[in-house]
């Protein structure tokens, strides 16, 4: 497969030569299967490479008055922003320390005149393909970096209070029996905190690979919620959230779900309410039974609220909203949640809570 023409999306070649002739007959060769930029003069090569976005491939001629082309790979290879487009060397220069001097300045292919069509086009789609690749394995590497560095910053938190309260209990043996019991309450939660985050891990790497099956039984929405609600009881007492649920009459319409997931995925919407709202506002957990779905769960605060363009992306792996002082994340909780409701043939989204804050909805459709 030709990864960098894949779903019409074409990759960008610069062909930089000083003879209108080839300019014109390597376009004509090219043109259909990617974009086309032209350049005459090295200077004018260097401008097109540095501007956004950058071409993916360059095809480069050696002869050329005022800047070689040699001076010019020189110079794209010297530049961190252009540095990694390769560069395949067009000349009609064809002895071996021409070709050797092209390689040592960072050229990845060198192809003499007169250029045989299907060469050119071979050569051209196999540095593209290795381009497509380099680059999503660099992509895949500062993704694997933030993930750890995310996953740490989790972690940090709650290893630091457990840490902290046992060091206090160890050198304090006579502490007053109320805080032994406050210090102790704090290595459970941080604890439960740290369990979480690796079930969360595990559970979502399960979903992903197919090799959880979910356990469907009739369950009810409103008692799913007030579960999850009972379990972050600490953190809406400690920023003094208001907390309200609104619910139908009773009795209430059963559901079916694998009740332990979908409750997990409800908890981590609540505490991810709870933590971007500021202290003493509200968190609404509201269920409800419209005629276009089985049923509703959604969930508002009266947060920073959530940018239209960052809404496109927040379910993502390991994405993260805006960053708040003192607010520890993790981009984990939401695609957690996504990929939860997802398995259930369900959606999840996100709209505005006016005058201020975010909404979260699940649709359960079965």
């Amino acid at each position: 497969m030709d990864t960098a023409t894949t779903k019409g999306n074409k990759a960008t070649v610069l062909i930089v030569d000083d003879s209108p002739d080839t300019l014109t007959m390597l376009s004509g060769l090219l043109k259909d299967h990617y974009r086309i930029k032209i350049a005459s003069k090295g200077e004018q090569a260097l401008a097109i490479a540095a501007s956004m976005p950058p071409p993916d491939l360059i095809l480069l001629d050696i002869m050329m008055p005022e800047i070689d082309g040699y001076e010019v790979c020189t110079k794209l290879k010297a530049d961190t922003q252009t540095k990694n487009i390769p560069v395949i060397f067009l000349t009609a220069k064809t002895e071996v320390a021409d070709e050797q001097h092209g390689f040592s300045l960072g050229a990845v292919d060198y192809i003499t005149k007169p250029i045989s069509p299907p060469i050119l086009l071979a050569r051209v789609r196999t540095h593209l393909n290795l381009k497509a690749a380099y680059d999503r394995l660099t992509r895949l590497l500062k993704f694997r970096e933030d993930m750890v560095n995310m996953i740490v910053h989790d972690l940090r938190n709650p290893l630091s209070s457990i840490s902290l309260a046992t060091e206090l209990l160890l050198n304090k043996p006579d502490l007053p029996l109320d805080r032994q019991q406050k210090k102790l309450k704090s290595i459970q939660t941080s604890t439960q905190q740290l369990q979480n985050l690796v079930e969360d891990l595990l559970l979502k790497a399960q979903l992903e690979s197919h090799a959880l099956t979910l356990n469907y039984q009739s369950t009810e929405l409103c008692a799913l919620c007030e579960i999850a609600i009972a379990t972050l009881r600490e953190s809406i007492a400690q920023k003094q959230i208001n907390l309200i649920t609104q619910y139908p009459p009773a009795p209430h319409r059963p559901v079916n779900v694998d009740a332990q997931l979908f409750r997990r995925a409800i908890e981590n919407l609540i505490s991810n309410a709870i933590k971007f709202s500021p202290s003493q506002s509200e968190v609404i957990v509201s269920v409800a039974y419209p005629d276009d779905a089985v049923a509703v769960v959604a969930i508002a605060d009266q947060g920073p609220g959530i940018d239209l363009k960052l809404r496109e992306r927040i379910f993502g792996k390991y994405e993260i909203g805006p960053m708040l002082e003192g607010v520890a994340q993790i981009g984990l909780g939401l695609a957690f949640c996504k990929i939860i409701v997802e398995a259930h043939g369900s959606t999840i989204s996100v709209v505005d809570n006016y005058p201020k804050g975010s909404i979260f909805r699940i649709e359960l459709r079965q």
